[in-house]
């Protein structure tokens, strides 16, 4: 699973409307691979939808090609556990999540024709919270 080595802090603050709003300005052209993964929403996306993105690829391509993954999960999400009450504190980290915004390109693939890369698209995009598009990087660039 994908997660930060090391941050310098164990929990943050949430910011959801400020890092969500508007559409993406960074990440948002495709810059390795020839067709590309693009959300169509936001949201946040566990460091476990991504690599169950990943692996649903890589399977489907039967490990030819090159995928790369553009997002990374930096952002801490915390969780109170069961049955606890209110207050007393913020909750421990639970896992880590990747803030994504519309247009950011979050998968790219190379080396494998555009049907077997829309396929192996499809399966990762359904892997996903998000609405997605399958971009050729004669579309974005």
């Amino acid at each position: 699973m994908l997660s930060p080595k090391r941050t310098k802090y164990r929990k943050r603050q949430r910011r959801v409307k400020r890092s969500m709003m508007g559409k993406a300005t960074r990440g948002n052209t495709i810059a390795f691979g020839e067709h590309g993964l693009v959300s169509l929403g936001s949201g946040w996306i566990t460091n476990r939808q991504i690599e169950a993105a990943r692996v649903a690829m890589t399977r489907h391509v039967k490990r030819g090609g090159k995928v790369w993954i553009r997002i990374f999960p930096d952002v801490p999400y915390t969780k109170k556990p069961a049955e606890t009450r209110m207050g007393k504190g913020k909750g421990n980290p639970e896992s880590w999540v990747a803030t994504v915004q519309p247009g950011t390109v979050m998968f790219e693939i190379a080396g494998v024709s555009v049907e077997l890369a829309n396929e192996a698209m499809t399966l990762a995009a359904s892997k996903l919270p998000l609405k997605t598009k399958f971009v050729s990087r004669r579309d974005v660039a």
